[in-house]
């Protein structure tokens, strides 16, 4: 399939109509009885609606995300525009921002840093489930002011409710779901509740995952990979390797009274999973991880509250080889964030914050490609926004100072990074917005791409990296755009236009050299540029009896190019169209997608990929207001789905038609 390449004039047409004719300035308020907008805390201590902010934010639900299929955190997300999956393995997926992944996307834990290692290798899983979480916040584009230059891309926020900061109205709830798949033999359980009596909430939540290898409509491997290889051709219709064994189990207590909230939590992880490139390689990860958090309030020189959040991680996986241990992953660290919030204060609202960590790095084993590092990093950071209601301005910036440290390469070396941001927005009307944001990131280089220089069987590299590489600086403005016709959701739509500039762009490149019989990856500082365009758009079509009939729209498109040539696994475009029907006892929706092909301005060593067009069908049946059995055919038509992202992609394609069954109990 092809779309245009008028993608972004279609986009910055889509946000001009938010100006001009939709909605007055003098339209009527929305009624009282209004839905209220979701507020996004991630990126920013103070509290925004989503419908007032400068930059895509999509936010899943917890009734979202019991309802979607066992998957990791990429391969979850990968249906939202601007996101996609790392797709290395069903084990190992993390989410792709606008072309940009690995170090330059923030995969956060309640906003904390997971303190793993799967940024440093797509084959590394995040050691987490989606399923674990309250909701799940995706914010794209540059959000370094709050976190770091380790948000240059966007941020990932798995928000999970194991420090509770209200207590359970009836004293308790809580939820259990299991679900089971054809495609993979696959069975999923979770529980968690949460109870209190007085100011002392106790919470509990353990989950399970367990798959065999899943089917697939063609096999595994491209005939130009086995050729290319020397390898038999390929004809099974299973992902050889593609196996999951998941177990978390959390628990967390909090105290809570008028002057906010204070708790602690643990949880524990431990993951078995196959890296289908290679049928003899398994990933064994665990990870203990403990938290403090709580959120004070205060009134003390215009601030109303102080939040505060700790936490520590002990990590380590181990790849096991033909039933040997082989190279071994430890990742040890700590982390603490504070901040002072204004927020529903007048117009103005704002955050002045400090943030550290210390990270001690690990690898053990004859294929140990990094050395042994610590990196810490101290910073500090402040964001304002002043809203009139009408108009408003948004801005801030933050420092950070991150010093990198290798006893085994005798490597020390200081990185100071300055990000700002500035912007503004107007509201012609009550139902809608354009915004315009203008940032400046800084990201220190990371130990892997800095110190690496060894094979990696994982993968399928020889990594080669660079102890001389300076900061990685990116300028991005952002046009947005939000139109709501009206409050009962006939009409909306969320548009936005960006273009990013990079100096010492930081990319892996194969070299074409072959080193201990494995390719030869270099990484790289150049020059590079992105832009694209995303739109959603949801409409109400009609109502039948209790049923709202709804059609949701959702495109995205990235262009990518350094000066050495275009940036490599850069998604193709893409289209989904989902008809919705929810109301009453059933919710159901069909849906369809198209993956653009990408053939074309691929990267040096690069394969090309073929676009697709799948569809999924779903529904829900409330049997009792506290319990839903859900049932779910994805990829209906058993299609061949290779993604352009993937560094696998020539010999692991993506699950066939699949059935899926689950129910869920809320309580």
């Amino acid at each position: 399939m092809s779309f245009p390449k008028s993608a972004l004039l279609a986009g910055l047409s889509l946000i001009a109509l938010s100006t001009a004719g939709v909605a007055r300035a003098d339209d009527p308020a929305p009624a009282a009885d209004d839905k209220p907008t979701e507020v996004v805390v991630t990126g920013s201590g103070y509290r925004i609606s989503k419908d007032a902010l400068m930059s895509h934010v999509d936010i899943l639900t917890r009734d979202q995300i019991d309802q979607k299929p066992a998957a990791g955190l990429g391969d979850m997300l990968a249906y939202l525009p601007g996101i996609r999956s790392s797709s290395f393995a069903p084990g190992a997926s993390r989410p792709m921002i606008r072309g940009l992944d690995g170090f330059r996307v923030l995969v956060l834990n309640n906003g904390m840093g997971v303190v793993d290692v799967s940024a440093l290798s797509p084959d590394h899983a995040v050691p987490s489930s989606p399923t674990e979480a309250r909701r799940i916040e995706v914010l794209r584009g540059p959000s370094a002011l709050a976190y770091g230059g380790n948000a240059i891309g966007g941020i990932v926020n798995v928000i999970d409710d194991r420090i509770p900061a209200t207590a359970p109205e009836k004293g308790y709830e809580g939820t259990a779901t299991l679900q089971a798949s054809s495609v993979d033999q696959g069975l999923q359980g979770a529980f968690d509740i949460k109870a209190g009596k007085g100011p002392w909430i106790f919470t509990f939540d353990a989950f399970r995952h367990k798959t065999s290898d899943y089917t697939i409509p063609v096999p595994a491997e491209t005939l130009a990979y086995t050729e290319a290889n020397g390898l038999p051709a390929d004809t099974s219709k299973k992902q050889h390797n593609s196996f999951q064994d998941m177990k978390n189990i959390g628990a967390g207590v909090s105290y809570v009274g008028d002057f906010g909230y204070v708790g602690l939590s643990y949880k524990t992880t431990d993951y078995l999973y196959g890296t289908a490139i290679d049928s003899d390689v398994s990933i064994d990860l665990h990870q203990k991880r403990w938290d403090a958090r709580g959120a004070f309030n205060l009134n003390w020189a215009g601030f109303n509250r102080l939040d505060a959040s700790a936490g520590y991680s002990d990590y380590n996986h181990a790849e096991i080889e033909d039933g040997e241990l082989g190279t071994q992953f430890l990742s040890k660290g700590s982390e603490f964030r504070t901040a002072l919030i204004r927020d529903g204060q007048g117009k103005w609202s704002g955050t002045v914050g400090l943030s550290g960590l210390k990270r001690d790095f690990e690898a053990i084993g004859d294929e140990a490609f990094v050395p042994s590092t610590t990196t810490k990093q101290a910073g500090i950071f402040t964001q304002y926004r002043y809203d009139t209601g009408a108009w408003g301005l948004e801005g801030g910036a933050r420092v950070d100072d991150t010093k990198l440290t290798s006893a085994a390469t005798s490597y020390d070396k200081d990185f100071n990074t300055l990000s700002a941001s500035l912007g503004g927005f107007y509201r012609p009307s009550d139902h809608s917005f354009v915004g315009l944001s203008l940032t400046r990131s800084e990201r220190a280089p990371s130990d892997v791409e800095l110190l690496a220089d060894g094979p990696h069987d994982g993968t399928g590299q020889f990594i080669i990296g660079d102890p001389d590489f300076r900061t990685e600086i990116g300028y991005s403005l952002e046009l947005t755009g939000h139109v709501v016709v009206d409050h009962d959701n006939r009409f909306a739509i969320d548009a936005h236009v960006y273009t990013s500039h990079f100096d010492n762009f930081i990319d892996l490149r194969p070299t074409g050299a072959v080193d201990d019989d494995l390719p030869v990856f270099q990484y790289v500082q150049t020059d590079a540029d992105l832009y694209g365009v995303e739109i959603e758009a949801n409409t109400k079509l009609f109502t039948l009896g209790s049923q709202a009939v709804n059609l949701d729209v959702a495109y995205d498109y990235v262009h990518g190019q350094t000066s050495i040539g275009p940036i490599i696994r850069i998604p193709p475009q893409a289209l989904t169209l989902k008809l919705e029907s929810k109301g009453g006892k059933w919710d159901s929706y069909f849906e369809v997608r198209g993956v653009d092909a990408r053939k074309e301005r691929l990267a040096a060593f690069e394969t090309p990929t073929d676009g697709y067009v799948t569809a999924n069908i779903f529904t829900s049946y409330k049997i009792r207001p506290d319990t839903s059995l859900f049932a779910e055919v994805r990829n209906i038509g058993d299609v061949e789905m290779r993604e352009a992202t993937s560094s696998t992609k020539d010999a692991v394609v993506d699950p066939g038609r699949n059935l899926r069954v689950g129910l869920v109990y809320n309580f």
